[in-house]
């Protein structure tokens, strides 16, 4: 089964769910986002086959997020694709070095940009050619200087050993194929000391198998969710301390809209997730 539009890879739902393929459904599907002609739009195969980003300013407030940053973004570059807010556990000081897995547009990494100043930076990796277009013209329009956007996957970051102070992500980590690579990946470009904040989709339980290989819920963080006890295991493994995983109850609310009517509101949930690098 495939898009009537398209051919898009991720509504062929009875698709193998390979890395490879997991990989060009959530490449084709985030690509969809940032070019759709209506604001927002997270359409693939109808309703309920991939969620509608939602890009309101009260949306992301729910996450977490303050007035007076989303006042200071530049144009689309809050897409409403966020499960949580990364910055405020990150606590980012001036002159420190970020990293954002998975950036988009650019709208945590231009909140970061403000909080480290103009002697720290703001590295933002995305797989996707059309979110890193997106987000390197909304830098030269709004006149950021202390943020490059480059284009890798997550598993191969294209950063240097030991060169950031404080990675974070929201909501994609779920979306990448091989976790435990995308964990050691985040311990090799971290500093000595530095620490991980991201907010993502986590579980309790494994997921059914006809939900984990749906390439469209994949594509819409839902099939991608770790169970908790994995993701504790990844990072423990691949060197992190001071792991901490905290679900947002509250976040079954708006996970209900991502897939109307398939409940897995009550098997997936937003959790803030810190690690630090000894």
């Amino acid at each position: 089964m495939s898009c009537a539009k398209n051919n898009e890879t991720c509504c062929d739902t009875k698709s193998e769910a390979t890395e490879d393929h997991i990989r060009e459904a959530v490449r084709q599907h985030y690509a969809r986002v940032v070019t759709s002609a209506k604001e927002g739009s997270g359409d693939c195969c109808g309703a309920g086959s991939c969620f509608t980003p939602n890009t309101t300013d009260k949306y992301a407030q729910k996450l977490g997020y303050d007035q007076k940053d989303l006042d200071n973004l530049p144009e689309r570059a809050n897409l409403g694709l966020g499960c949580g807010n990364p910055i405020k556990a990150a606590k980012l000081v001036a002159g420190e070095t970020v990293l954002d897995l998975g950036s988009g547009a650019g709208f945590d990494a231009f909140i970061a940009c403000r909080a480290v100043g103009p002697t720290g930076l703001v590295i933002g990796v995305d797989m996707t050619d059309e979110m890193i277009t997106k987000a390197n013209a909304n830098a030269l329009k709004s006149g950021y200087k202390n943020v490059d956007f480059r284009l890798g996957q997550i598993e191969d970051l294209p950063v240097d050993n030991g060169s950031v102070d404080v990675i974070i992500s929201n909501c994609v980590i779920n979306l990448v194929p091989n976790k435990r690579k995308a964990f050691q990946e985040s311990y090799r470009v971290l500093k000595s000391g530095g620490r991980l904040a991201i907010s993502d989709v986590v579980t309790n339980v494994e997921l059914p198998e006809s939900v984990r290989k749906d390439l469209a819920l994949y594509a819409g963080c839902l099939a991608g969710a770790t169970v908790v006890s994995d993701l504790e295991e990844f990072l423990k493994s691949a060197g992190f301390i001071d792991i901490k995983i905290t679900p947002k109850d509250e976040s079954r609310e708006f996970i209900k809209d991502w897939a109307p009517g398939m409940r897995l509101e009550e098997f997936v949930i937003s959790a803030h997730i810190e690690a630090r690098k000894p």
